[in-house]
């Protein structure tokens, strides 16, 4: 097993990290960004697992998204074909993240959000919006700016198509796609770049 992904995570997850490897038989590889998603679990036709997680995450992303896939595999495993995301795979995932829920690996300010956020894990880590702004240390990508940070009106970027940002609604932002007029809802931590 390639030990790169040592590279990725806190150092005092690495033990933990090595012990589910060992455990579970996957192949993982490291993969550069991918849009919709931060990691991913597949079964490949040789019979062998693989889990694929993006390079550009840091170490705590990287850790969380590397376990919630592990989580899919260990699911797939114990129960076969279930929902995806369903209460099987979230008692693995809650299960398979307690070792992981200490101060030594992920920091004090980011640990009550994932504690609440393991409560009732999701699909992505990008729909608890505090846990996902907590993650990336309250930072957007350099060039980008969070939606909540955009001034009402402003014009933004987002996939090559230009929006203009509207009123916030309870959790998301309404935003007009400026080409075919139609209105979006963004959560309120995706990253755009402002149109100049």
């Amino acid at each position: 097993m390639n030990s790169d992904y040592q590279n990725f995570i806190p150092p005092k997850s690495i033990p933990f990290v090595q012990f589910l490897i060992d455990k579970h038989s996957f192949d993982l590889k490291i993969v550069n960004q991918r849009q919709t998603k931060h990691g991913d679990f597949r079964s490949l036709p040789n019979g062998r697992f693989q889990i694929t997680v993006n390079n550009n995450l840091n170490q705590y992303q990287f850790l969380l998204t590397l376990v919630h896939e592990i989580a899919h595999h260990v699911t797939h495993q114990k129960f076969g074909r279930v929902v995806p995301h369903g209460k099987e795979w979230k008692t693995v995932f809650q299960h398979l993240m307690l070792p992981f829920l200490r101060p030594e690996i992920y920091p004090l300010e980011i640990l009550p959000f994932l504690a609440k956020y393991l409560k009732n894990p999701k699909a992505s880590t990008d729909a608890d919006v505090n846990l996902s702004l907590v993650l990336k240390g309250n930072m957007a990508e350099t060039g980008k700016n969070f939606i909540f940070n955009i001034p009402f009106g402003s014009l933004f970027i987002f996939k090559k198509i230009i929006y203009k940002r509207g009123n916030k609604r309870r959790t998301r932002f309404e935003c007009l796609n400026t080409s075919n007029k139609k209105v979006y809802l963004f959560n309120q931590n995706v990253e755009v770049k402002l149109f100049q």
